[in-house]
């Protein structure tokens, strides 16, 4: 049964609650590659090998985001909520206390179903309570909380293991979540219409083929070449996309209903919140390479270069939340991708070593325009769409902005690698005049499809 908030203070409560859950889940996600070496040497695994706790956690991750339509509609978003925030504190529990790599991947794999299950489903319940009005400056909240917590994560992480055991970093993360667990007894509630649907075991197997491409991109990512297992790996994994696909669009109750594809503001909002997405994690990969290798910075300073940027997009996240419920989102997303083509046309077009302000400023501008798109194109993607179909179509810009995010950073490392080789003689500088040649034309791709985006708010 679908519940109503009446009062504004239980609505407040049950946003806080739900956002500092996400919060949580977020800073987790991005805080581990800040303790890989100590890992490593705590289990005693090499560093590919360390880094199945965020492959893993990625690729499971990706599979749930497409399977949380089906709770939504199944189970009251109160129990979705609290097992999300029990499994991930059990898989977190799990970490704390092994004894070896299997036993932290398991962990680690709990704790990437429950966020899988809760990133869309935050997103569909914040659409769905809100009114269509506000919806833009209530989304730039979420967009706050994701972004500080993508930011900020590696930087809470160094600072806990700089006084803790890695250990301590776990058990920060198991408080919390017991506490936001006490919290939601009490304040969040069932806000979701349901309408029960069986659950489609075919389609969840098909579903497998987007762990294949997901690892496909990452492993020639890392490995910078296709080999002929990853070649059939490849082919399998589009062939069971492709049948995945194609089951959504014959069922008669899809899994994932694929119809909202057919409205064209929604389809540009997914483009442009994975372009966005895009540069935002392009720059966090890329720009510390750069400031290692180009202006041969220590690992401390190539991560606290990333803080200006990072504190630019938090606090602008509400504001351009505010300003596309008052101007309309076609001009904010255009704003947002106008900063975004300027701040990758001047990396290319400055072909020669930048020092480390000119770089922070850019970096600035590009993740400062993030804020103006991903979060305003994700909120332009739920207005397009009736009620019953918001989760589907968050499930789809959460997934697709996942699969995007991660191709990015792989031809990125590609056109790196490949350009920087043999290159000592030119400091390496060509490689990442390529990859800013490369970002800088996706970025005024991006542009064009804000231009193409019809503001129902001005239409009207």
């Amino acid at each position: 049964m679908e519940t109503t908030i009446k009062d504004s203070l239980s609505r407040k409560l049950f946003i806080i609650t739900l956002l500092s859950g996400t919060f949580t889940m977020s800073i987790s996600q991005s805080s581990l590659s800040t303790a890989y070496p100590t890992l490593m040497k705590f289990f005693g695994v090499t560093a590919p090998t360390i880094q199945w706790l965020t492959t893993g956690f990625m690729l499971i991750m990706c599979i749930m985001m497409p399977i949380s339509p089906w709770f939504l509609n199944n189970i009251s978003f109160k129990k979705i909520f609290l097992g999300v925030v029990a499994i991930f504190a059990i898989g977190t529990l799990i970490i704390i206390t092994a004894t070896n790599f299997p036993m932290a991947m398991l962990g680690r794999a709990l704790e990437a179903i429950g966020v899988g299950l809760l990133f869309p489903s935050f997103q569909s319940v914040l659409l769905a309570i809100t009114p269509q009005d506000n919806r833009g400056t209530t989304m730039g909240f979420a967009g706050l909380v994701m972004g500080s917590a993508l930011a900020s994560g590696p930087i809470i992480s160094g600072i806990v293991l700089n006084f803790l055991k890695w250990q301590g970093l776990f058990v920060i993360f198991l408080i919390i979540m017991i506490v936001i667990f006490i919290i939601g007894l009490f304040y969040i509630k069932d806000v979701m219409p349901r309408h029960k649907v069986k659950l489609d075991a075919i389609s969840i197997f098909y579903l497998l083929g987007l762990i294949g491409l997901l690892y496909v991109v990452n492993q020639s990512g890392s490995t910078h070449s296709l080999s002929t297992n990853l070649m059939i790996l490849l082919v399998v994994s589009l062939v069971m996309t492709g049948l995945f696909i194609h089951r959504q669009l014959t069922q008669k109750e899809p899994l994932l209903d694929l119809k909202v594809m057919s409205n064209f503001n929604f389809d540009l909002a997914v483009l442009l919140t994975g372009f966005s997405y895009i540069s935002l994690i392009v720059v966090t990969i890329i720009y510390p390479l750069y400031y290692q290798n180009i202006l041969h910075t220590s690992v401390l300073v190539s991560g606290l270069a990333l803080v200006p940027p990072a504190i630019l997009l938090s606090i602008l996240n509400p504001l351009t939340g505010k300003l596309a419920d008052k101007i309309g989102f076609k001009s904010t997303l255009i704003s947002g991708m106008s900063m975004i083509v300027i701040g990758w046309f001047l990396l290319f077009i400055l072909n020669q070593k930048l020092g480390l302000v000119p770089m922070i400023l850019i970096a600035m501008l590009i993740e400062g325009g993030n804020a103006f798109v991903m979060m305003p194109a994700t909120t332009l993607g739920g207005n397009s769409l009736s009620e019953e179909l918001i989760p589907h179509g968050t499930a789809i810009i959460t997934t697709v902005r996942q699969l995007l995010g991660s191709l990015g950073v792989s031809l990125a490392t590609l056109i790196l690698s490949n350009q920087n080789h043999g290159l000592a003689s030119n400091t390496g500088l060509v490689g990442y005049h390529y990859v800013f040649t490369f970002f800088c034309i996706m970025a005024i791709l991006g542009f064009i499809f804000a231009i193409m985006v019809k503001d129902k708010k001005k239409t009207n």
